[in-house]
């Protein structure tokens, strides 16, 4: 694969509409081309202690940052007819479809290609102690020393998707 995006959420709370941040990386001919980052005010908004000890964010990073709708008016441009690719797919595009479906927003029926799949299936012989996403880009090459950071995050899936997909 060599023209996608791809993509992390960060989540303040237990709902998947709770997006507080994104990280976005554009590929396109095998090449990263451009990046987005945005600090997103979440809904519901507010942060529970588990999210806030994953992440670092809280209401004092979001309660003046844009709103989804605002966020995602500037990243369309960028992933239009692009294949969207995450690293535990299940949680991004379900972090999407619900903060779309919560701004009653519609869904463009996106590919999503899955980077957490594609090492469980290719990267069996090196016998890995899992698959989280720092596991596997450090078995791809890839240094992720800002881990839940949503754009550090969405670079680890990039270098990976171009080693795996």
């Amino acid at each position: 694969m060599e023209n996608f995006a791809a993509i992390d959420f960060e989540t303040a709370n237990q709902h998947a509409s709770s997006v507080c941040s994104v990280g976005v990386v554009i590929v396109r001919n095998g090449e990263i081309v451009n990046s987005f980052y945005s600090l997103i005010q979440p809904e519901p908004n507010y942060y529970i202690y588990w999210c806030q000890r994953v992440h670092g964010l809280g209401h004092a990073d979001t309660d003046s940052a844009p709103v989804f709708p605002q966020v995602w008016a500037q990243i369309e441009p960028l992933i239009e007819g692009l294949p969207l690719v995450a690293h535990n797919k299940q949680f991004d595009e379900g972090c999407l479809r619900a903060v779309m479906r919560c701004y009653k927003m519609t869904y463009p029926d996106y590919a999503f290609f899955c980077t957490l799949q594609a090492a469980r299936r290719q990267l069996r012989h090196l016998h890995l102690p899992n698959y989280q996403l720092q596991t596997v880009a450090a078995a791809c090459g890839f240094d992720l020393t800002q881990h839940h950071h949503a754009l550090a995050d969405a670079q680890a899936c990039a270098a990976i998707a171009l080693q795996l997909l």
